[in-house]
């Protein structure tokens, strides 16, 4: 099934066509949750846009590309609520101790293993300056066109092209920097 037939499907309550629609955006839907709120918050967060996705999916029009930017622009305003939320509460030591002491449900090894490029990925997009980084995260990441793009994030199509592609250049950068400097430290490793 298309994303624009389960979109339609899921609008008339079929719950086969909302799992469709929720497995086909939900992995880039995380991943630029995760970076607009780091990835202790971003489970949580994405499910609060889930929440509203759902609730008002009935209402929404468009088709499957369309449903892709809507769902985007709904996760960014949670992310933004939910930073200026944790702004205003004060961080507590023994939550945070408590944690800790909690067994994992998963097999965490495996799991960092196969996230780390994806983490790694993720992390230099982090270090751009914030629009930059968001508009490779919908443009790349969730696969928008500059207008869907720019319909999130309440900018000119133009900008979010330019912001994308100053984005990418300095990540091209960031990328050789780091590779430059992994060839000097295993040539010097070789050396002892």
């Amino acid at each position: 099934m298309d994303l624009g037939t389960a979109v339609s499907a899921a609008q008339e309550g079929d719950d086969a066509a909302f799992r469709v629609l929720y497995r086909a955006v939900q992995p880039q839907l995380l991943q630029y949750v995760r970076t607009l709120v780091g990835p202790a918050e971003a489970e949580d967060v994405a499910s609060e846009a889930w929440l509203q996705i759902a609730r008002d999916l009935p209402g929404f029009s468009g088709d499957g590309d369309a449903v892709r930017g809507w769902a985007a622009r709904i996760a960014r305003n949670r992310a933004l609520d939910h930073l200026r939320a944790r702004s205003r509460r004060p961080v507590t030591a023994a939550g945070i101790d408590a944690l800790l002491h909690m067994p994992a449900h998963t097999d965490t090894a495996g799991e960092a293993l196969d996230a780390v490029a994806t983490d790694r990925a993720l992390a230099a997009i982090a270090t751009l300056p914030r629009e930059q980084a968001e508009a490779v995260l919908l443009r790349v990441v969730m696969g928008l066109d500059s207008s869907s793009a720019a319909q999130v994030l309440g900018k000119r199509a133009g900008s979010v092209r330019m912001a994308t592609h100053r984005g990418l250049r300095r990540l091209a950068e960031l990328l050789d920097d780091e590779s430059r400097t992994a060839g000097v430290t295993f040539s010097a490793a070789k050396t002892l």
